[in-house]
């Protein structure tokens, strides 16, 4: 409790004559944060010490309703149908509850009491809206501010991985090709060398292995075989 007042007791004699009345005061400032919470009263008396008794009496505290909006879903995007909760949360409970868009006089339709319903949302639906809650104590606003995005497509996350192994089959395939390329310049070069050596002793062999062992032999005697003419 916030600050608390006692008084000295009362003491009031019965009409017998043989008992009597004892009244104790307290006073405290409260908060609506005291709603709803156990105040407890002991008596106890000197010549009975094991004999103390006690009551409690759960205060109620009236306050003015305290407004909220909650959206469903908590993240509208355009074409979304957008559900608007108020609530007020107030002793006792709000009786009425009212929406407003600023800037607009015309009071909305509401599908519920505390709910305001929002079809198939557009940029044209952006702005504050506003909810009054009102009990007995007074009235409470809240407010809300709507910013509609446009729609992100469904598979906005699938596209940039489809993206991402794109991107790697296309590497891939590029080393694949400079493979081949390079492989195939190998091959050509050696093919090359294989017909210019079995070229050069073709003329009399029989078969591409004779032509090659002819080849080499006519490399290294090429320079033996000389005719003089006198």
């Amino acid at each position: 409790l916030a600050s608390s007042t006692g008084k000295d007791p009362e003491v009031a004699e019965d009409s017998n004559g043989k008992t009597f009345t004892v009244t104790s005061h307290v006073e405290f400032d409260v908060t609506r944060d005291d709603d709803g919470m156990d105040v407890a009263c002991t008596v106890h008396h000197p010549s009975l010490p094991n004999s103390a008794t006690s009551t409690t009496l759960k205060i109620q505290v009236f306050f003015v309703p305290v407004a909220s909006i909650e959206p469903q879903p908590t993240y509208p995007r355009e074409g979304d149908n957008l559900r608007l909760l108020c609530n007020g949360q107030g002793n006792p409970a709000p009786q009425a509850f009212a929406w407003r868009k600023e800037g607009v006089e015309a009071p909305l339709t509401v599908t519920q009491d505390n709910m305001l319903l929002i079809p198939s949302l557009n940029k044209s639906d952006s702005g504050t809206y506003i909810c009054s809650a009102t009990n007995i104590m007074g009235t409470s606003e809240a407010r809300y501010n709507l910013a509609v995005n446009d729609a992100s497509p469904v598979a906005h996350s699938s596209s940039t991985y489809h993206a991402i192994i794109g991107g790697v089959v296309a590497l891939i395939v590029f080393l694949l090709l400079s493979l081949l390329i390079i492989l195939g310049h190998y091959l050509i070069r050696h093919k090359g060398t294989y017909l210019t050596h079995e070229a050069k002793g073709s003329d009399d062999a029989p078969d591409a292995d004779t032509a090659i062992i002819n080849a080499e032999g006519g490399q290294t005697g090429g320079d033996d075989k000389k005719e003089y003419f006198i």
